[in-house]
């Protein structure tokens, strides 16, 4: 059990039975309970954060590459899955991008931006872990590792929580439940914040592994198995939500940022649509290279626009003719740019939560205040992080919604 200390702490004997009394009981040390503790501490609330986890942090820490991608400058509610879309506009216009950017630029982190609004740490993820304890130890908050909670309750007459750990029995008028979702469980991650919602009434949402790799039914995996580690640069679509981002060919499937992105919105059933070639008219080039009176063949053509290994596959599977181009009619060309444009697949499910950055679904937000994060029908329960149905797309979203809902929570605990 590692401990860092709180000031000002209340203990109260009941026989043998010592009950430490706090203002604010915040369970999960991760990106958004540290925030929240933050930000209760500095209005001179008495914070303490419990973990059953061994460190603070643990997702930052492996995030990004151990780079963190800590936040995204373009973030807003159009970044975000919900059954409740509006819900997170409020937190996110109040603690914008611009105010973590601000906390990091005053802690000398240095950062950059590697594409489409994504910053991250020049150097180690250890640094925003640093800045989260940095800041929890000048706003006096205590946090408690290494402490399994074993039972939440609420007392009948005064209200108040009591929570019973393996460290000891805490009591507070605010409980914040900041334990995540189900995904990446090797770092510690279980459902029980879910549990708690249900066991005071709030209604819970589908929870799916997302920002996850896509594997598929045997005949289409062994396509992919074919083409493993052979990236492309694609427009992917799923739902009519479009990602322009590259895939990445899998031994099991079909992984990379535009797969990762689109299977936020996949549903089981759904199909993906890649446009393989999104930057040229491919019957155009074709056409093009059948007026120079080009007699290569189709697949040898393919490989200038797309790696060598997948043109000779994909031709094989859709346009297996040997014939050169000059014998071949110009509907056969435009029905197989049709297909490279539009190349659908259908999934036969995500890898699931062992490699799912994230878990889409939740706790429902038609249950929470989206100022405050508290829970409408048990005042002084909240709710911030990944374990509410908010879920941000891949590149420093999922973080920026950690800050803010958690900065949302802090103002009033």
């Amino acid at each position: 059990m590692v401990s860092t200390r709180l000031t000002d702490r209340h203990e109260i004997c009941y026989g043998r039975k010592v009950i430490t009394q706090v203002d604010v009981i915040i369970i999960g040390a991760g990106g958004a309970g540290m925030m929240c503790a933050i930000q209760a501490g500095k209005r001179g609330r008495r914070v303490i954060v419990l973990d059953h986890a061994g460190k603070v942090g643990g997702k930052i820490l492996i995030s990004g590459g151990g780079r963190c991608n800590f936040t995204n400058l373009g973030a807003g509610p159009r970044n975000y899955v919900s059954n409740n879309p509006h819900f997170c506009k409020s937190a996110l216009s109040r603690f914008p991008a611009d105010s973590f950017i601000q906390m990091v630029r005053e802690h000398g982190i240095p950062f950059h931006e590697k594409k489409l609004g994504q910053l991250f740490c020049d150097g180690s993820a250890q640094a925003i872990v640093t800045l989260l304890k940095t800041e929890c130890q000048k706003a006096g908050v205590e946090i408690l590792l290494g402490t399994s909670v074993q039972r939440l309750s609420r007392h009948a007459e005064d209200r108040s929580f009591q929570v019973e750990t393996s460290q000891g029995v805490y009591t507070s008028s605010s409980v914040v439940i900041a334990t995540g979702g189900l995904s990446i469980p090797k770092l510690g991650a279980t459902g029980w914040g879910y549990s708690v919602a249900q066991q005071f009434g709030l209604a819970l949402t589908e929870r799916a592994a997302a920002l996850d790799g896509f594997v598929f039914s045997e005949t289409q995996a062994q396509v992919c198995r074919q083409l493993a580690g052979v990236s492309i640069d694609v427009v992917m679509t799923c739902n009519d939500v479009s990602f322009r981002e590259n895939i990445l060919f899998t031994h099991t499937g079909m992984s990379g940022p535009a797969a990762l992105q689109a299977s936020l919105h996949w549903r089981p059933g759904d199909e993906v649509s890649l446009d393989l070639l999104p930057e040229c008219s491919a019957y155009e080039w074709f056409l093009g290279k059948k007026k120079e009176g080009s007699r290569a063949l189709v697949k040898n053509l393919l490989s200038y626009l797309l790696p060598g290994r997948f043109a000779g596959y994909f031709c094989e599977l859709y346009f297996p003719s040997e014939s050169p181009l000059l014998q071949i009619s110009d509907k056969e060309i435009q029905n197989f740019c049709q297909k490279i444009h539009a190349w659908t697949l259908r999934p036969s499910g995500t890898v699931g939560y062992s490699k799912a950055e994230v878990t889409r679904g939740g706790v429902d937000t038609h249950e929470l205040s989206s100022k405050t994060m508290e829970a409408k029908k048990e005042p002084g329960l909240f709710f911030i992080g990944e374990v509410v149905d908010v879920t941000g797309w891949l590149g420093g979203y999922n973080f920026q919604w950690a800050w803010a809902s958690g900065w949302a929570a802090g103002q009033v605990v």
